[in-house]
Protein backbone atom coordinates (compact mmCIF):
# COMPACT_ATOMS: atom_id res chain seq x y z
CA UNK A 1 0.00 0.00 0.00
CA UNK A 2 1.48 3.56 -0.84
CA UNK A 3 1.94 6.28 1.86
CA UNK A 4 -0.03 8.51 0.28
CA UNK A 5 -3.01 6.31 0.03
CA UNK A 6 -2.54 5.47 3.83
CA UNK A 7 -2.88 9.28 4.48
CA UNK A 8 -5.89 9.90 2.20
CA UNK A 9 -7.82 6.98 4.43
CA UNK A 10 -6.21 8.21 7.67
CA UNK A 11 -7.30 11.78 6.98
CA UNK A 12 -10.65 10.37 5.35
CA UNK A 13 -11.32 8.50 8.98
CA UNK A 14 -10.33 12.27 11.00
CA UNK A 15 -13.03 13.97 8.88
CA UNK A 16 -15.51 11.34 9.36
CA UNK A 17 -14.83 11.27 13.00
CA UNK A 18 -14.61 14.85 13.49
CA UNK A 19 -17.93 15.26 11.85
CA UNK A 20 -19.70 12.62 14.03
CA UNK A 21 -18.40 14.48 17.09
CA UNK A 22 -19.45 17.75 16.10
CA UNK A 23 -22.91 16.22 15.07
CA UNK A 24 -23.62 14.29 18.55
CA UNK A 25 -22.23 18.19 20.39
CA UNK A 26 -25.07 19.87 18.15
CA UNK A 27 -27.32 17.25 18.99
CA UNK A 28 -26.61 17.57 22.86
CA UNK A 29 -27.56 21.38 22.27
CA UNK A 30 -31.05 20.63 20.80
CA UNK A 31 -31.76 17.54 23.13
CA UNK A 32 -30.61 18.79 26.78
CA UNK A 33 -33.34 20.17 28.90
CA UNK A 34 -31.84 23.20 30.18
CA UNK A 35 -28.95 26.05 29.52
CA UNK A 36 -26.49 24.47 32.45
CA UNK A 37 -26.13 21.27 30.34
CA UNK A 38 -26.72 22.32 27.11
CA UNK A 39 -23.06 24.38 27.79
CA UNK A 40 -21.87 20.55 28.08
CA UNK A 41 -22.62 19.49 24.47
CA UNK A 42 -20.98 22.08 22.28
CA UNK A 43 -18.15 22.81 24.80
CA UNK A 44 -16.68 19.25 24.75
CA UNK A 45 -17.65 17.33 21.61
CA UNK A 46 -17.60 19.87 19.17
CA UNK A 47 -14.35 21.05 20.59
CA UNK A 48 -13.29 17.49 20.21
CA UNK A 49 -14.87 17.79 16.45
CA UNK A 50 -13.12 20.47 15.28
CA UNK A 51 -9.45 19.28 16.77
CA UNK A 52 -10.17 16.08 14.85
CA UNK A 53 -10.91 18.06 11.71
CA UNK A 54 -8.39 20.55 11.97
CA UNK A 55 -5.47 17.27 12.45
CA UNK A 56 -6.95 15.42 9.56
CA UNK A 57 -6.65 19.38 7.31
CA UNK A 58 -3.11 19.55 9.03
CA UNK A 59 -2.08 15.87 7.66
CA UNK A 60 -3.61 16.35 4.05
CA UNK A 61 -1.83 20.01 3.89
CA UNK A 62 1.51 18.23 5.33
CA UNK A 63 1.38 15.16 2.87
CA UNK A 64 0.20 17.09 0.09
CA UNK A 65 2.16 20.88 0.52
CA UNK A 66 5.88 21.60 0.04
CA UNK A 67 5.70 20.64 3.97
CA UNK A 68 4.74 20.82 7.69
CA UNK A 69 2.00 22.79 7.96
CA UNK A 70 1.13 24.43 11.19
CA UNK A 71 -1.76 26.96 10.91
CA UNK A 72 -4.67 24.42 11.58
CA UNK A 73 -2.04 23.52 15.12
CA UNK A 74 -2.81 27.76 15.72
CA UNK A 75 -6.32 27.18 14.95
CA UNK A 76 -6.49 24.32 17.34
CA UNK A 77 -5.08 25.79 20.07
CA UNK A 78 -6.94 29.11 19.53
CA UNK A 79 -9.93 26.88 19.96
CA UNK A 80 -9.13 24.66 22.90
CA UNK A 81 -8.10 27.97 25.02
CA UNK A 82 -11.14 29.97 24.03
CA UNK A 83 -13.77 27.48 24.25
CA UNK A 84 -13.77 26.39 27.88
CA UNK A 85 -13.49 29.87 28.55
CA UNK A 86 -15.95 30.96 26.72
CA UNK A 87 -18.41 28.40 28.43
CA UNK A 88 -17.08 29.14 32.00
CA UNK A 89 -18.60 32.53 31.82
CA UNK A 90 -21.86 31.90 30.13
CA UNK A 91 -22.42 29.78 33.39
CA UNK A 92 -21.24 32.27 35.74
CA UNK A 93 -23.48 34.60 33.80
CA UNK A 94 -26.60 32.42 33.97
CA UNK A 95 -25.92 31.27 37.57
CA UNK A 96 -25.67 35.21 38.33
CA UNK A 97 -29.15 35.70 36.74
CA UNK A 98 -30.51 33.01 38.87
CA UNK A 99 -31.87 30.45 35.74
CA UNK A 100 -33.38 27.43 36.61
CA UNK A 101 -31.60 24.32 36.24
CA UNK A 102 -32.71 20.81 36.09
CA UNK A 103 -34.34 18.75 38.26
CA UNK A 104 -32.81 17.95 41.32
CA UNK A 105 -30.60 21.23 41.07
CA UNK A 106 -30.44 24.08 43.98
CA UNK A 107 -29.07 27.10 44.13
CA UNK A 108 -26.83 27.57 46.57
CA UNK A 109 -28.50 30.69 47.99
CA UNK A 110 -31.92 28.51 48.56
CA UNK A 111 -30.04 25.77 50.52
CA UNK A 112 -28.52 27.99 53.15
CA UNK A 113 -31.91 29.53 53.87
CA UNK A 114 -33.19 26.17 54.66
Amino acid sequence: MDIAVLMEWIVAGLVVAGGAFSLIGSLGLVRMPDFFTRLHGPSKATTIGMGSILLASALYMSVRGPGLSLHEFMISLFIVITTPVASHLLGKAARHRRLPGSAGWTDGDQARNR
